[in-house]
């Protein structure tokens, strides 16, 4: 099985990645089904690269329906450590405008319905989640698009509200969210961020601004016709960055994301099912014997 350091989580819009050399497809059974769709692995400049498009090849696979645990797992399995989400998503703040990119540095659940963890049936795990996107590989993305002018605006940090689909919000609920300072607000980062967590990924969004969500007395509701539309006018330059990154990325890595479940395993060894700890091998086989 081919391996890969960088893996890209594509969403609307973003459904493959130009300038891979050396492609493969791999097909990946996991405990948890099979991912969205086939990974395609290829080389971007010197790094081993892994794209996956979340949705599915033509966009057939609702946020709520995203076989997350199975995405994040299936990377995992091929020595991913770093995962760049590109998102699409509505702004919550004046400033923060159609065609800016954001990189969110917060996250509030607002789903309802989605599974949000590998654990449970025996093993309880714990992980701190003060910080959901890692900082060190944030970081490295704001810098790069911020000093390439490749959009109008890139925004360090913000908090993005993870809201639960497929209908976009209510004015009132829009109008919430302004009220708590959020700055955008999209329907996938959770379980992402969540399950990367537990997978001791560094996990990082390129938020792509596509509207003003439903909030905006001028600029008119959301619609699917403007966000499509929008998107493609920066996905290009989502592209661009994370072709850059790869060749920022640090040779090993020193963020508290590589070692999340060191203190985060609560359940005794002996108590833990056998089948679990066979299980989940890939995730705790550090720390279990």
């Amino acid at each position: 099985m081919p391996e890969a350091r960088l893996a890209v989580i594509g969403g609307s819009g973003l459904y493959e990645i130009d300038g891979l050399q050396n492609i493969q497809e791999v097909n990946i059974k996991t405990p948890f089904g099979e991912p969205s769709d086939v990974i395609v692995v290829g080389k971007l400049g010197n790094v081993n690269v892994a794209f996956l498009p979340r949705h599915g090849r033509g966009h057939r696979i609702l946020p709520t329906e995203i076989p997350v645990k199975a995405n994040i797992w299936a990377l995992k399995s091929l020595g991913v450590e770093y995962v760049i989400s590109v998102s699409a998503v509505g702004s919550l703040k004046e400033e923060v405008r159609p065609l800016d990119i954001v990189i969110p540095d917060q996250i509030v659940d607002r789903t309802k319905s989605r599974v949000t963890t590998f654990f449970g049936e025996g093993v309880v795990v714990h992980c701190t989640f003060s910080d959901p996107y890692c900082p060190a590989l944030s970081q490295i993305i704001y810098d790069i698009a911020r000093s390439s002018s490749l959009v109008p605006g890139v925004h360090n940090g913000g908090t993005y509200i993870a809201m639960e689909g497929p209908l976009f919000s209510t004015r009132a609920e829009s109008n919430l969210y302004r009220s708590w300072g959020a700055s955008i607000i999209g329907m996938t980062a959770i379980p992402e961020a969540k399950l990367a967590r537990e997978a001791e990924l560094c996990y990082s969004t390129i938020a792509c601004v596509t509207d003003y969500d439903c909030w905006h007395d001028v600029h008119e509701s959301v619609t699917i016709d403007m966000v499509i539309q929008n998107l493609m006018r920066t996905v290009g330059a989502a592209k661009e960055i994370i072709k850059q990154t790869c060749t920022h990325l640090p040779e090993q890595r020193t963020c508290s994301c590589a070692t999340a479940l060191k203190d985060a395993i609560i359940t005794s060894e002996e108590k833990i099912p056998p089948r679990k700890k066979e299980e989940l091998a890939l995730l705790i086989g550090k720390y279990i014997g």
